[in-house]
């Protein structure tokens, strides 16, 4: 194995690259606008909600209550009647629409018990669940209050001392940006490498390479370092100027520590798209094979949903995917700033589990050449 060889056989691989428009296009999208749409528009959080008010009473109260939801949890609200409101609701033009009923201030004030009628569409699931606790606790405050006549806040019998550590302004734009420049690591990384080696495939050059001296060992390796470089290099830039520049994220820890558990981690997807890539016979069948792949990889990695909220079973066989212990390192250096004394395991998981793939890989590799 020389060298010489696997550099320029890797500089082959990034001038095929620059060649491909496709490829080039789908690399800045998923570093730049990719990134920052998913930290501007996680529809976890509950940011300008839609609110509908259906006010039959027209007092005071409900004056007040209508006036007291407003940006950023929710937007202005819009002023319907009862005729409108299932219309509305019908149309996805509301996520929640509140019924205040006739003389409900009223009956308050005599000492009754009116209902308020909150219709809540819960195909939006999450923004449900929160919003209708929101409008709960708005609701109880301002109607204590103007039982009361007066506005005070009531003592509670402890005091919470609250410290939000690692996101002290509790901004869902921290999370979701990093958090899809490590899925997106991933992604490009696998279909990258599928894609060269299939690409050579189709177009009849991996027959070129097979009857000059290289072996198939020097391919794989000069096509894992070219894309592995391309998809690093690229992450850098987007944490740099996209993540902390663009979005003003603050990145807690060192990023060439960061760089270097990600250049473990691109070690063993690499060499997963390889072995993708001698599975498939063509395009469609490695894009399906990444729709089987990708999608168990982000999803139960504990990136986007905790790993202790998962099965034990689904925890322990996610330990021998790449992803999850690339997931604790990125998070744990970019988010609260540990060291290498802190990540050493998941840099030791990642370097076994790279070797690992790729030998396998390199086997199915020199087995399609025959």
């Amino acid at each position: 194995m020389h060298l010489s060889t696997i550099f320029h056989l890797g500089v082959k691989e990034l001038r095929g690259l620059l060649r491909d428009p496709m490829l080039l296009a789908l690399i800045v999208y998923a570093f730049t606008l990719a990134i920052y749409s998913s930290a501007t528009a996680l529809p976890e959080t509950l940011n300008r909600a839609p609110i509908a008010i259906v006010d039959e009473d027209v007092s005071p109260l409900s004056t007040r209550i209508a006036s007291a939801f407003q940006p950023p949890y929710f937007a202005s609200p819009e002023h319907i009647t009862p005729e409108e409101m299932d219309r509305r609701m019908d149309a996805g033009l509301d996520t929640f629409a509140i019924d205040l009923p006739p003389d409900f201030q009223a009956d308050l004030l005599a000492g009754r018990s009116p209902e308020i009628q909150l219709n809540v569409d819960a195909t939006r699931m999450t923004q449900a669940f929160n919003g209708a606790g929101y409008i709960q606790s708005i609701l109880t405050a301002e109607i204590t209050e103007f039982l009361q006549r007066y506005r005070a806040s009531a003592t509670p019998p402890v005091d919470l001392a609250l410290r939000a550590r690692f996101n002290p302004e509790l901004n869902k734009s921290w999370f979701g940006s990093i958090m899809s420049v490590i899925d997106n690591i991933t992604m490009l990384s696998i279909v990258l490498t599928g894609t060269a080696l299939i690409r050579e495939r189709e177009h009849g050059t991996i027959e070129h390479l097979l009857v000059m001296p290289v072996t198939p060992a020097e391919i794989m390796i000069g096509k894992v370092w070219s894309m592995g470089l391309v998809v690093l290099a690229a992450s850098a830039v987007a944490l740099v100027f996209v993540v902390q520049g663009l979005l003003g994220v603050p990145i807690e820890g060192s990023l060439p520590l960061f760089m270097a558990g990600a250049a473990l981690h691109l070690f063993a997807t690499t060499a997963l798209g390889i072995f993708l890539a001698t599975l498939a016979g063509s395009m469609p069948q490695f894009g399906l094979l990444l729709m089987l792949v990708l999608l168990p990889l982000q999803i139960l990695s504990g990136g986007n949903t905790p790993r202790e909220s998962m099965p034990e079973f689904v925890q322990t066989v996610m330990l021998a995917a790449p992803n999850t212990h690339f997931v604790i390192l990125a998070q744990s250096i970019l988010f609260r700033g540990a060291g290498p004394g802190t990540v050493w395991p998941q840099f030791l998981a990642l370097a076994a589990i790279g070797s690992a793939l790729f030998v396998f890989s390199l086997g199915r590799f020199r087995r399609s050449l025959q």
